[in-house]
């Protein structure tokens, strides 16, 4: 768990600093139960590689939450984006990180926060991988149930929208009916990105 903390008073958020800082019991317990309670998907067991981010006030109180994990095995509107094969997906996938879970407190009451909270998070994410997987992320996706929200802290955090998918989950085994439609939005996160993506 990586901590980001901040002054919040009523124009925003001021004194925002980072904390490297290792995971602690206390923080992952909070961390599950604002997910669990608080994000219309739930909080359930995370798989693979991932990061985790809580967005505090200066006096400790949680603000937002943010789970990054691994990219999902196919995303036709991604791949298009990207310009890359099935087999170039395949074998650099590992350089993309997903953000599943993000979640601004429903107490929380400060403009521009989401996407201040979404900025911060891709400042550093790249670095806290390389840190805990030894490898860098060269590209952030998110997928947006457009039912239910509009993307705008994610445009606002300089996300771009490039498509939709078809409503497949990740463990979709095609017997099932598809699922509500998901807008996807994509961050690259230094130059040449796409040179290391289709490496």
């Amino acid at each position: 768990m990586r901590r980001i903390a901040g002054a919040v008073f009523a124009g925003g958020v001021a004194g925002c600093e980072t904390d490297a800082g290792g995971e602690s019991r206390e923080d992952l317990a909070l961390f599950r139960f604002l997910l669990a309670r608080h994000h219309y998907l739930g909080y359930g067991n995370t798989v693979g590689e991932n990061v985790k981010y809580l967005l505090r006030a200066q006096n400790g109180r949680p603000l937002a939450a943010l789970l990054w994990g691994a990219a999902a095995w196919k995303c036709a509107a991604r791949d298009a984006w990207i310009g890359r094969s099935g087999q170039q997906r395949q074998e650099r996938l590992w350089l993309v990180a997903n953000n599943t879970r993000f979640l601004v407190a429903p107490w929380v009451r400060v403009p521009w926060l989401g996407s201040h909270a979404l900025g911060m998070a891709a400042a550093r994410v790249s670095a806290d991988w390389q840190r805990k997987y030894g490898h860098a992320i060269e590209l952030l996706e998110t997928f947006v149930d457009g039912e239910r929200f509009r993307g705008t802290c994610y445009r606002a955090a300089g996300w771009q929208h490039v498509g939709a998918t078809t409503g497949r989950t990740r463990n979709d085994d095609r017997s099932q009916r598809p699922g509500p439609r998901k807008e996807v939005f994509l961050k690259p996160l230094r130059a040449g990105w796409k040179e290391r993506l289709a490496a």
